[in-house]
């Protein structure tokens, strides 16, 4: 071998020599490296060697490896660490005596392969760092626009997006709860996934397919699937259904509120088709002369509302579609629309009228496209009266006069009915509502005096005295009549109102006593107004003979005449007290055990003491008990009067 050969060789050997003391960290032949697990954000614990191993680590020098080129990190010497600069500078630290490295803050870029390479004795340990973050729930938008059952190419159902996740997770798109699979020509889903500057995922998952007429309720969502430390999980989206267009194949109408209907009823009719979206719709209804069909007047698309039903509303409608895109025109089968009715009620005489004691035949017709039933009420009682069309009114009387309603209804429908009000009139003189009266009144101010007769015909009111006056008809047969007048001496001094009822037949009147009200009367102050109230005072019948009277209120002397009597008595009572004290003390009552006597009660009366005081004459007359000479009278002498002293 020559010198420049030898020279060679010599250099090789060298080089190889100085490669392998030198020698790259973590070379192919190494075991596979230990493989460590984190999330996000957590702490990562890299061994210098095995969990098992026992061996020293006091002296170890720390390298990262990426694209197959190592990097120091960090370097331990006699149990202390010290960081490299860079970027792992400030995130580094030791545990167990310099036998584990922590790293902290981990992010995705951490994802790469750490060796530990001991110095005494020498030794090296690869550990593979794998970073997990879950993805956030993941968002859908569905196609808003809609997909046609014509298009023969896969369009897009909707879009799932799941964010910040790693590594990136899997999607599987689901319909009705099945897992969706691609199939040419009738589904496709196309993904995609963006690097955030953390080095997290955001994926992108768009589904295309082609849709039938039965896929118009389909619920479409999107599942995302993903690994944690703790194993694997998942994350799905909300449901979504897609708007599928496709044309009518039929339509029909629908009529609210369904059963038998009536007049008055709120009555909806519609059209509604098989079709998305709805074709244009109108509606026609059969002219009952020409047997032609004419289209009504729709507020909406295919809608028909009758606010308030009539019976003119009856008869056939039809629905018409028409599909605007293929022009394709569809109609719907006749519908036959009923609305029940009652003619207005008739009654006969309308103004029945009778002498008192005659008799009356009412008669009452309606028509109706069901069987009627016929009614009678009383109008002031509400009272039922008979059933049927016709009403017998015998012996009539005064009382019969008034309102009589007619009812008209169908059993079968209810709340169908109509009704007609007729008043009878019994002939007669008017009677009133009371023959006499007494008001209370102030001088000086006004008071309105009310006056109610009834007769037939109806009568008119006129007062004695002057005063405004106005009338209100209570029912054809009634007038209330009001004076407001002013109370002046002169009133005062006659103390009578008197108002006169008339027609025809006879007059009849009221008198109203005016008593003016002062301090002596010790009763509560009356109101301005008053007046004559019929249903509180006065019966039926003695209304129809106008000779009762109504029933008095007790009037203010006859209350001051109980109060003074009863200050009367508790006066003598204690008078008579201490008359029995002084005879009993000055030793002239004959009482005790020392041969006085004892006054002898019967047993059920015993210790009670009776006095009873009797007097016709008021209390101001008997001059609180007193003679007419001013002595007081003897317990015997006091006209009859005694007092009663119980317990």
């Amino acid at each position: 071998m020559g010198l420049p050969g030898l020279v060679c060789s010599l250099l090789l050997a060298a080089a190889c020599c100085c490669h392998r003391v030198a020698g790259v960290p973590g070379e192919a032949e190494q075991p596979a490296p230990e493989l460590v697990e984190v999330e996000v954000g957590g702490k990562a614990f890299l061994k210098c060697g095995p969990s098992h191993s026992q061996g020293n680590f006091s002296h170890a020098d720390w390298f990262f490896i990426h694209k197959e080129k190592s990097t120091l990190i960090f370097r331990v010497r006699q149990g202390q660490g010290q960081s490299e600069p860079g970027e792992y500078q400030q995130r580094l630290s030791l545990q167990d005596r310099g036998a584990t490295l922590v790293l902290t803050h981990v992010t995705p870029h951490d994802e790469r392969i750490f060796l530990c390479q001991g110095k005494r004795p020498q030794s090296q340990h690869r550990l593979q760092l794998r970073v997990y973050k879950a993805p956030e729930e993941p968002t859908i938008q569905v196609n808003v626009l809609g997909i046609s059952v014509d298009n023969e190419e896969p369009e897009e159902v909707a879009t799932c997006v799941g964010k910040d996740g790693y590594p990136i997770p899997q999607v599987t798109w689901y319909k009705n709860s099945r897992p969706l699979q691609e199939e040419k020509n009738k589904v496709h889903i196309q993904s995609s996934q963006t690097v955030e500057s953390s080095g997290l995922y955001t994926l992108k998952s768009v589904l295309k397919a082609r849709l039938l007429k039965e896929d118009r309720d389909a619920r479409f969502y999107c599942e995302l699937s993903y690994r944690l430390p703790s194993g694997n999980h998942m994350k799905e989206s909300r449901e979504v259904t897609v708007p599928v267009f496709y044309p009518a194949e039929k339509v029909w109408l629908e009529v609210e509120p369904t059963g038998a209907l009536k007049e008055g009823d709120r009555v909806e009719i519609q059209c509604l088709s098989d079709g998305n979206p709805q074709p244009h719709f109108s509606i026609s209804k059969e002219n009952p002369s020409t047997k032609q069909m004419e289209e009504e007047v729709t507020t909406d698309n295919g809608f028909l509302l009758l606010e308030a039903a009539r019976k003119e509303h009856s008869g056939v409608y039809e629905c018409q579609g028409l599909d605007l895109e293929t022009m394709i025109s569809l109609s719907s089968e006749p519908y036959t629309l009923l609305v029940n009715y009652v003619s207005d009620v008739q009654v006969s005489p309308e103004m029945p009228e009778s002498q008192e004691g005659g008799s009356l035949t009412l008669s009452c017709e309606a028509e109706s496209n069901q069987a009627l039933e016929f009614q009678w009420l009383r109008e002031k009682t509400g009272q039922e009266l008979g059933r049927g069309p016709t009403l017998q009114l015998s012996n009539l009387r005064r009382e019969a006069g008034g309102g009589y309603r007619c009812m008209a209804s169908v059993p079968s429908i209810p709340g169908l009915n109509r009704s007609r009000l007729v008043n009878v009139a019994v002939f007669g003189p008017p009677w009133m509502a009371s023959k006499e009266r007494k008001v209370w009144v102030k001088e000086n101010e006004t008071v309105n005096l009310t006056c109610e007769a009834s007769g037939h015909p109806q009568p008119r009111v006129s007062w004695n005295v002057s005063g405004m006056e106005s009338e209100q008809d209570q029912d054809p047969q009634s007038v209330l009549s009001t004076l407001s007048v002013l109370v002046t001496p002169e009133l005062l001094a006659t103390g009578i109102v008197q108002c006169t009822a008339s027609n025809r037949l006879g007059s009849n009147s009221t008198t109203i006593l005016l008593e003016l009200v002062s301090l002596t009367t010790l009763t509560p102050e009356p109101t301005k107004t008053t007046g004559l109230s019929t249903s509180n005072t006065v019966s039926p019948h003695a209304r129809a003979n106008g000779t009762s009277t109504e029933k008095k209120l007790p009037e203010p002397e006859s209350q001051g005449v109980v109060i003074v009597a009863v200050i009367v008595c508790i006066l003598v009572l204690a008078v008579l007290g201490a008359v029995l004290y002084f005879l009993y003390k000055k030793g002239k009552m004959p009482c005790g055990r020392s041969g006085k006597q004892e006054i002898t009660l019967p047993p059920t009366r015993k210790n009670e003491f009776v006095v009873e005081v009797k007097s016709d004459k008021l209390p101001e007359e008997m001059g609180l008990l007193q003679g007419g000479n001013g002595d007081k009278r003897a317990p015997g002498d006091q006209g009859e009067k005694y007092i009663d002293l119980r317990h």
